[in-house]
């Protein structure tokens, strides 16, 4: 299953989550999370608990961050749900860009520890990764198994489309 925030904007941003077996489209679900925030940990953990989704073997993002800087606690969303956390990124983040947008927001310290305790980005096949609760290989393999057009597995590439047809009338490629 993969979670996606939609386009963003002052106050409470919709995030789009794509359910698929392998590369099919099973269940498309929304929920919201506050604009730079620390709701989404939580928020995540309770879309993923609906009982129609006792199924769901693995959480992909794409990237730690929901709605502007709404920092994800990878470790912690794995310890809740018990299922592998992925966390996909098409090239590694440039941290000093990154660390300077944080220190105008509220929370900053407690943000970047977030980040900071979150496992290493290491490169996997053509992307990026952070992962809790899987190994590398076993990283490597969920990518395989659910990619299916480009590089990005299937239910990111649809979850970016729906979020931004949705809120912006209009969905293209570019996830």
């Amino acid at each position: 299953m993969t979670l996606r925030s939609s386009a963003i904007r002052a106050g409470r941003v919709a995030i789009i989550g794509a359910m698929c077996a392998a590369t099919r489209l099973d269940i498309v679900m929304r929920g919201e999370v506050e604009q730079d925030s620390d709701d989404g940990t939580a928020t995540l953990a309770a879309l993923v608990r609906q009982p129609e989704l006792s199924h769901v073997r693995a959480v992909l993002l794409k990237g730690i961050t929901l709605a502007g800087f709404n920092v994800v606690d990878i470790h912690a969303l794995h310890d809740t749900l018990g299922v592998p956390v992925l966390v996909v990124l098409r090239r590694p983040p440039r941290w000093e860009k990154l660390d300077a947008a944080l220190q105008h927001l509220p929370g900053y310290v407690a943000k970047r520890a977030v980040i900071a305790s979150a496992s290493p980005i290491e490169p996997c096949g053509p992307l990026w990764v952070q992962r809790a609760g899987l190994s590398l290989e076993e990283a490597a393999d969920c990518l395989k198994r659910t990619t299916l057009h480009g590089s990005l597995p299937e239910a990111l590439r649809l979850a970016h489309l729906i979020a931004s047809g949705v809120t912006l009338g209009l969905s293209r490629g570019h996830a």
